[in-house]
């Protein structure tokens, strides 16, 4: 018998191409304290919002970054997981109004996020980041 070995895909596997995704969240408890501390929270009909600009050093990533915060009052698990699901899929479909700031935003859905028709949650959150980049 010979032994099939499946060869992965540097590209997919490798950190570098981790990274760039990686890149536009926010993940650390730290990133997501500099942003509340430093702004005020805002308010738009699905969701709250906190944006901050930020001091780029040489070598970092110089564009958005975006995190969400999905709180257990928002329901049992899988409630909460499709509801950050359907917030990525719509900022990576806007991330195009950020393009450019160095700014990070955290984003505080409300429960109706989770039954809103796709195309209001992206006019929602195309109206935030425009928002957003106009106060920047």
């Amino acid at each position: 018998m010979t032994e099939t070995r499946l060869i992965p895909d540097p590209v997919s596997s490798s950190r570098a191409a981790l990274s760039s995704a990686a890149e536009l969240r926010l993940r650390r408890h730290a990133e997501f304290q500099r942003v509340y501390n430093a702004t005020k929270k805002q308010h738009g009909k699905q969701m709250s919002f906190f944006a901050a600009g930020r001091v780029v050093l040489p070598g970092e990533y110089a564009g958005p970054r975006v995190g969400l915060t999905v709180g257990k009052v928002m329901g049992k698990a899988h409630v909460r997981n499709r509801i950050k699901r359907r917030l990525r899929e719509a900022v990576r479909a806007e991330q195009g109004a950020l393009r450019g700031l160095a700014v990070d935003v955290v984003l505080h859905p409300r429960r109706t996020v989770e039954t809103l028709p796709f195309l209001e949650l992206r006019a929602e959150l195309a109206g935030v980041f425009r928002r957003i980049a106009k106060a920047r």
